[in-house]
């Protein structure tokens, strides 16, 4: 009997052993322990910040602490009006604000665009499409504040520029929160006759802007009031080319900056 008993405790033991064992205990560790780490993460973020511009063409980065006017690229404008949404024609002048006060002025400017052989339109009705610009002074586009046709003799002169074709130019002033200059920025051009369905003329962008040049530094007068302009001519304000430009025409990427003095 006494060996009976001895034979079943030490059964019971070895039974609690086995169960106890460190196979088990073991299992029991990889099956309950830490989860292994994710082969690959996932990392979420924010949005995706923009590419930076990409300038080509004779087109240099935008221009800081110039005296007269702001580069419109420093405020997401551009040296390219809006004739659709996204061709234009180049602001290839510039009217800086150091010039006489009498020309910043609305009247005063229309006064001094007359001395330099400009007049308003026919009768002064506008045919055609108003342009937008961006100057990056905080209005966004706005629409063309003047458009002047080359005056060819005093009276309807510019109603024959409008069959006969010649030079014309829009302008717009640099006058809001962000960049409140007062510069005149201007896209002038050369157009052909009204056979030709006012197409600007080849080379028609850079034509337009040397004539207006010209005659700006050659000197004028009206009524008694004579000015003459300095020019400054920069390059890498707009790529060279026909990007972006209305019609495919073209540009040679000059920018003429003029200063104009009452003498």
């Amino acid at each position: 009997m006494k060996s009976s008993a001895l034979l079943l405790l030490l059964i019971q033991t070895l039974i609690l052993y086995i169960s106890a064992s460190p196979v088990e205990q073991a299992q029991q560790i990889v099956l309950f322990g830490p989860t292994a780490p994710l082969p690959q993460q996932i990392v979420f973020s924010g949005p995706t910040a923009p590419l930076p511009p990409v300038y080509d063409n004779g087109e240099e980065p935008p221009v800081k602490d110039t005296v007269g006017w702001v580069d419109p690229r420093l405020n997401g404008g551009r040296f390219i009006d809006f004739t659709t949404r996204k061709l234009g024609e180049p602001l290839n002048i510039i009217i800086s604000s150091e010039s006489d006060p009498f020309v910043l002025e609305d009247s005063g400017f229309r006064l001094y665009a007359r001395s330099i052989g400009y007049f308003q339109e026919c009768f002064g009705l506008h045919y055609g499409k108003i342009h937008e610009a961006d100057l990056g002074d905080g209005l966004g586009r706005k629409d063309e504040h003047i458009l002047f046709r080359q005056h060819y003799f005093p009276i309807i002169g510019t109603c024959w520029e409008s069959v006969r074709g010649g030079h014309h130019f829009r302008a717009w002033r640099q006058n809001g929160t962000l960049a409140n200059t007062g510069a005149w920025f201007i896209g002038a051009s050369k157009e052909k006759d009204s056979s030709k369905n006012h197409q600007i003329d080849d080379d028609g962008y850079n034509l337009g802007r040397d004539f207006f040049v010209e005659h700006a530094v050659a000197g004028s007068h009206w009524q008694g009031m004579w000015w003459r302009a300095e020019v400054e001519w920069r390059t890498g304000l707009m790529p060279a080319g026909n990007k972006s430009i209305n019609h495919g025409i073209p540009v040679d990427g000059r920018v003429a900056i003029l200063t104009v003095h009452r003498l």
